[in-house]
């Protein structure tokens, strides 16, 4: 199970995360829909499926009632269970859910849920994931539900834009806080297909450090690597070094543990350097990847 990067200091955000994480990744490998049945205000309820385009005359109301979406639900996941795969699919779902962006005015929300990675089967194929979701939910009662989603919508897409006489671009989708500095976060190297972030730490699109441990800041950090990496067509699966500065070397232990879930073998080489951090930073992390 993930660690919920918001903890108690933000109740709405950590139930929320919660329920479309932990809760929602839980049920789907157990193929129990009454695990999540409670979690959508049914009433309300409609999904829309974009098909991956990014034309949206494309996309379609695929699910007008709870009751169709339950039953696509239940056959993806009776599919996906049924797969011989070459790793645990609670874990490898675990891997490839990125969720940080929740915007919540009085009791609404949005959420932005991502999917990034392949997950490998024995066969040695490999289940690609590159979509993301878009939630609609609503307080009812003190309780979170879900009213909607656009589900199945494209992930970044990527433009050329390079400056004359240097080999190198920002991708279109590449973003960072407001509070950041003179860098860019991530670019794309050519030749070579080189694709190299700066450091990622557990702030968001605020400048708000998110996390209070170096389980919760570790997640939240490297769910931002996963982002810029994205955004340049890449995933953490095409990392080939990792550069991490920790503010306490006694954490090390701590923050292998959720680091380990994150990389399949064979696992980039790494370094790792104790030093002092901006804020209440605990963890930085930087990446190097290639890019397909």
């Amino acid at each position: 199970m993930k660690k919920n990067p918001f903890y108690q200091k933000d109740p709405d955000k950590y139930a929320l995360w919660n329920m479309l994480v932990n809760r929602d990744i839980s049920a789907f490998v157990r193929q129990d829909w009454d695990m999540v049945k409670d979690d959508f205000l049914e009433e309300e309820f409609m999904g829309i499926d974009a098909g991956k385009f990014t034309n949206v005359d494309h996309w379609n109301l695929a699910f007008p009632d709870l009751e169709s979406y339950k039953d696509v639900w239940l056959n993806h996941a009776k599919q996906l269970g049924s797969t011989n795969l070459d790793e645990d699919l609670e874990e490898a779902l675990h891997r490839i859910t990125v969720l940080q962006d929740i915007e919540i005015k009085n009791d609404t929300a949005l959420l932005h849920k991502k999917f990034y990675g392949e997950i490998k089967t024995r066969e040695g194929n490999n289940i690609a994931t590159d979509w993301q979701t878009l939630y609609r939910c609503k307080k009812v009662n003190d309780q979170w539900k879900i009213v909607g989603f656009t589900g199945y919508m494209p992930l970044f897409n990527e433009t050329t834009n390079p400056t004359p006489g240097i080999g190198k671009r920002m991708p279109a989708g590449a973003s960072q806080h407001v509070t950041a500095g003179p860098y860019a976060p991530v670019l794309v190297v050519d030749p070579g297909k080189l694709v190299v972030i700066s450091g990622q730490a557990s702030i968001d699109r605020q400048g708000n450090v998110i996390g209070d441990t170096i389980e919760e800041q570790t997640v939240y950090t490297l769910d931002n690597c996963s982002n810029q990496l994205a955004s340049a067509g890449c995933t953490l699966q095409d990392v080939f070094k990792v550069n991490v500065y920790i503010k306490d070397l006694n954490e090390w232990p701590r923050f292998n543990a959720i680091y380990k879930d994150y990389f399949q073998e064979p696992r980039p080489v790494r370094t790792a350097v104790q030093t002092g951090l901006l804020m209440s930073l605990l963890v930085e992390v930087e990446l190097w990847a290639v890019k397909k």
